[in-house]
């Protein structure tokens, strides 16, 4: 995962607070910390001189070389076993009942889930979530210590959730991210109200939910089973079901890479 593709690099550990009280300013408290992963890779070393040598020596050093390159081709006797990922009971676009199951793992006010968002996600739901051959289950992974929006973003969303609008508000947060995701967070908190009353949500309902920061527990979760399963930066993916288990995909990835994962999954 390069660092044009994600939010949250393997190396950082990141304490999360936040702040949770009325609709101006949230008082709560969040830390996340994220584990370092080290990554080994083996070498190999020759000492051949091509001086000391005869050409049936070099011959036979390549042929074994290449024995060794054909060996590391074949699949291991033992496969890594399917990584098992819980949805919870957050958000889904497209039907509950779709064979195949995208768990994103998300930050609002990540530029890369935007763009997710704005050059991915249509081609997904166009040949894919439409067709009800995949759903996506959306899950919170704000870093407030780089996106102090993010947390009170994801309220606003789980509050429209409420009303049965996840994705509209989920749409207008990204699709508006350019405006509310520099400002002030009381200033956020406001337009995050207007989208509300522009997707038709009865306003009373969303604002005292907002406020309240009702679901700040199930964010925290969100935020800890990603923890959990790796997630070091947003957006992060896994694709499957519970029957073959989900691969990983990390960052902004191209929807090719998702339609090769996803086809193989539909044939298995």
């Amino acid at each position: 995962m390069s660092s044009e593709d994600s939010e949250f690099s393997q190396n950082n550990i990141e304490n999360v607070v936040v702040k949770k009280s009325t609709f101006n300013g949230l008082i709560i408290s969040l830390i996340v910390i994220v584990g370092i992963a080290s990554f080994f890779a083996g070498s190999y070393v020759s000492n051949l001189n091509s001086n000391q040598i005869s050409d049936q020596d070099l011959d036979d050093a390549i042929a074994k070389l290449e024995l060794k390159i054909l060996q590391n081709q074949l699949p291991t006797k033992q496969p890594t076993p399917p990584v098992k990922i819980s949805a919870d009971n957050d958000p889904i676009i497209g039907n509950p009942d779709a064979p195949i199951t995208i768990i994103e793992f998300s930050d609002f006010q990540c530029p890369f889930c935007a763009r997710f968002h704005i050059q991915t996600l249509p081609l997904i739901l166009e040949q894919y979530i439409e067709q009800g051959k995949v759903k996506l289950v959306f899950r919170d992974f704000p870093i407030q210590s780089i996106h102090p929006n993010a947390l009170p973003a994801s309220v606003a969303a789980e509050c429209a959730n409420e009303q049965g609008k996840f994705r509209e508000m989920h749409d207008m947060l990204f699709d508006n991210q350019n405006q509310w995701n520099k400002q002030e967070t009381v200033e956020a908190l406001s337009l995050f109200s207007n989208y509300a009353t522009e997707i038709q949500l009865d306003q009373g309902t969303f604002d005292s939910c907002l406020s309240s920061g009702k679901y700040i527990e199930e964010i925290r979760k969100d935020l800890d089973d990603g923890r959990d399963y790796g997630v070091s930066g947003t957006p992060g993916f896994f694709v499957g079901n519970e029957k073959i288990g989900f691969v990983e995909l990390k960052g902004a990835q191209p929807f090719d890479s998702f339609k090769k994962i996803i086809d193989a999954q539909l044939e298995a």
